[in-house]
């Protein structure tokens, strides 16, 4: 770590150019053509020595790029403090693995924990020293676009996904040239907004919000996460950048972040706009008292904080705390001694074969087996097979915020399959676009007419990548276009139909569940999606994933999610139609489509018993749970082992079923396996009606299973 003194450093700096590391811009404020600076720093009014006080850039495009920004910086900066890079690297910088959403899916962290890694060295090479990342907003309502980003619905999931994030991104030294320091998001409670609109109101219950919205935030930030970014929206009627609540009491009191805290994209200004602000000045005191050290690309800092200090508004302590956390970031990243972080220029890891291995590893292990009445795995001595839809020939499957990962870099189910059947009749046609806009079924005549003679279809629909992501909700969650159509058209002239699912958020798929003989969930699969999905088709990879997140009947069930608190009236008989007062829905059920936790394999696990070693425990004993799993099949697989708990009766209404422990394992062709979980009182802990963290004693059940469909229940006491 450098020896420099930034005690010292901060006491020779002016006001303004502290505020100048409270400052982040993007890429293009750096650039310029003989020597005039662009257009964005014109507008801002800034000249070369006001550019040079800036701390921080978003963006950048290689290596050189951002080498030359950096050597221009500290040319000019008589200081001589390095710029921080930082940039949303979400799933992969180059080498693009499955969007978050797909990857808690594999309920498998240490694979999280590789990709990370993985990216952090593509990244760290191309001269990016932070991501905004890992994003574990916990979300219900699939409407909402960025639950693509999200790791699902399960609170307990989505901590040790993000946690792996933290560790694979970081590892053990972020001064190293192959690791990012990161930046958790966004907190907190963005995955609630209102009717899945992404920026909309979010109004939940403290209760709720401890509950379920924090604990990945706070697992992020025991993993040592070095940033937290406040979300854009209004969490109980202050935006979380200005809300003291948030980002005073729980952020750095009780939870003692002591790292940097920087703003969302215009942010700081859009404290205005939500009304809670009558200027730049107003908002910027708002967010610097809520101790946001960094304000991305608004200038509410730039424009009005060094008034607010020499006026007394502000004290200049709380500016000097902020920057140091600033000065503290980059002296642990290492910058002034390697202010380009170890950056390469042409570097030989983007796109390596080792890192496409790992890529295509986690497609594999992320795609989720929903239906299969045996077609699947295809025979590989298939004469005559079909491949049809409008992502069968497809290379736009890499998923919403994909970095610097391109689409002529991915390949295409066709291509896979071609890769892996060359003595095979491969036919595709389009059938259809995918797009809500294009109505047009005049391509779905072609691609009935070779599916009518094949031996076998590939049907490949879902959604467009730019359909989930920031700002991409939406109101109907059915396959956009005429997918349909063409899935009524081809099922029609062929029984034989597997259908691949290509999506960033849980869809509505009654008509593909009535109609194919099997779905694969591909999500947005990256880089090696199609390569992947051709394997899975073939049996040449077994599907182990698993749904982090229910998929509705009907849009109107949404938000929908596994674990629902109790109602007086729930529905008794699932299949029964004539209960009265009851909590249902006339013309849907209440039912999901598919269920978290749900997922099928290749290989057929038989779980065979699930045993308590006591049936009492204290607040100091251990509850050992053992169950036993075997594989009555001759295909080896992966089974993911899902414990829930159910708190019988309590002093406040809690869950039906909570997953409380989880672990995937390998079981070998006729193979047996006893997994032990232990289960202690904190884990039996919630939120009571007053916000307190408790246990009580009382009767709890331990079910192994998934959401609705459970193996084994076994009765407990805690006394």
């Amino acid at each position: 770590m450098s020896s420099v003194d930034l005690k010292a450093l901060l006491e020779q700096m002016t006001l303004e150019e502290k505020i100048g590391q409270m400052i982040q811009l993007s890429a293009i404020f750096f650039d310029s053509a003989d020597g005039e600076l662009t257009g964005p720093a014109q507008e801002w009014d800034l000249d070369e020595h006001g550019l040079s006080m800036i701390g921080s850039c978003i963006g950048g495009l290689n290596a050189k790029h951002k080498r030359e920004i950096q050597d221009r910086h500290l040319a000019t900066d008589r200081n001589k403090i390095p710029l921080i890079f930082m940039r949303d690297i979400i799933h992969g910088y180059r080498t693009i693995y499955p969007i978050p959403l797909a990857m808690a899916g594999s309920f498998d962290p240490s694979l999280m924990e590789e990709c990370a890694h993985m990216a952090a060295r593509e990244a760290s090479h191309e001269g990016t020293h932070l991501t905004f990342a890992p994003m574990v907003d916990f979300v219900r309502d699939a409407r909402w676009g960025r639950v693509a980003e999200s790791c699902g619905e399960d609170a307990l999931l989505a901590s040790k996904m993000g946690e792996a994030q933290v560790k694979g991104f970081q590892k053990d030294d972020i001064s190293s040239p192959e690791s990012l320091a990161t930046c958790v998001k966004h907190f907190a409670a963005y995955g609630g907004a209102e009717a899945g609109r992404d920026y909309n109101t979010v109004e939940i219950s403290e209760r709720l919000l401890r509950s379920r919205y924090l604990p990945a935030y706070k697992a992020c930030i025991d993993a040592g996460t070095t940033m937290v970014m406040p979300s854009f929206n209004n969490l109980n009627g202050l935006p979380s950048v200005g809300n003291k609540f948030l980002m005073k009491k729980i952020l750095r009191d009780e939870w003692g972040f002591e790292g940097v805290v920087i703003s969302d994209w215009e942010a700081i200004y859009e404290l205005c706009v939500h009304g809670v602000a009558r200027d730049l000045s107003e908002a910027g005191e708002m967010a610097l008292d809520c101790s946001c050290d960094i304000e991305m690309v608004s200038r509410a800092y730039y424009d009005t904080l060094a008034d607010l200090v020499r006026s007394k508004r502000v004290s200049e302590d709380i500016v000097d705390r902020s920057v140091m956390r600033i000065l503290e970031l980059k002296k642990r990243l290492g910058l002034f001694e390697d202010p380009y972080h170890g950056s390469i220029e042409n570097s030989d890891v983007l796109l390596c074969p080792e890192h496409k291995e790992i890529a295509e590893r986690a497609a594999l292990e992320s795609a989720v087996l929903l239906r299969n009445n045996g077609i699947l795995p295809l025979n590989k001595n298939i004469k005559r097979l079909a491949v049809v839809g409008p992502f069968a020939n497809s290379q736009a499957i890499k998923g919403t915020w994909a970095a610097m990962g391109e689409n002529k870099d991915c390949i295409s189910v066709l291509d896979g399959l071609k890769a892996l059947l060359p003595h095979t009749e491969i036919k595709w046609a389009l059938g259809c676009e995918a797009s809500i806009d294009d109505p047009s079924k005049d391509k779905i005549a072609q691609a009935v007419e070779i599916c009518e003679n094949a031996d076998a279809v590939i049907l490949c629909v879902g959604e467009p990548q730019g359909y989930s992501g920031e700002a991409q909700s939406r109101v109907d969650i059915s396959l956009p276009g005429v997918q349909d159509e063409l899935i009524d058209a081809v099922t029609s002239v062929n029984s034989n139909t597997v259908a691949l699912v290509f999506n960033g958020r849980p869809l509505t798929l009654v008509n593909l569940e009535k109609k194919a003989a099997a779905i694969l969930e591909m999500w947005h699969p990256g880089t090696q999606g199609g390569l992947a999905a051709a394997k899975l088709i073939l049996g040449m990879a077994n599907p182990c994933g698993k749904l982090p997140m229910t998929f509705p009947k009907h849009v109107g069930q949404c938000p929908i999610y596994y674990d629902r608190t109790r109602t007086g009236r729930p529905k008794k008989n699932s299949d029964d139609k004539h209960e009265i007062c009851v909590s249902d829905y006339l013309d849907c059920g209440d039912l999901p489509l598919f269920f978290f936790g749900e997922g099928l394999s290749y290989s057929n696990f038989v779980y065979e018993s699930m045993v308590l070693d006591k049936n009492e425990i204290t607040k100091d004993d251990t509850l050992k749970v053992s169950v036993t799993i075997r594989n009555d099949s001759d295909t080896n697989g992966k089974e993911v082992v899902q414990l829930y708990l159910c708190d019988l009766v309590a002093s406040a209404v809690r869950p039906v079923q909570e997953l409380i422990a989880f672990e995937k394992i390998s079981l070998a062709a006729g193979e047996r396996k006893t997994l032990d979980f232990f289960i202690r009182e904190d884990m039996l802990r919630f939120y009571d009606s007053e916000c307190r963290y408790i246990s009580e004693p009382g009767d709890f059940t331990l079910s192994v299973g998934y959401a609705d469909h459970m193996r084994f229940t076994q009765k407990f006491t805690l006394i």
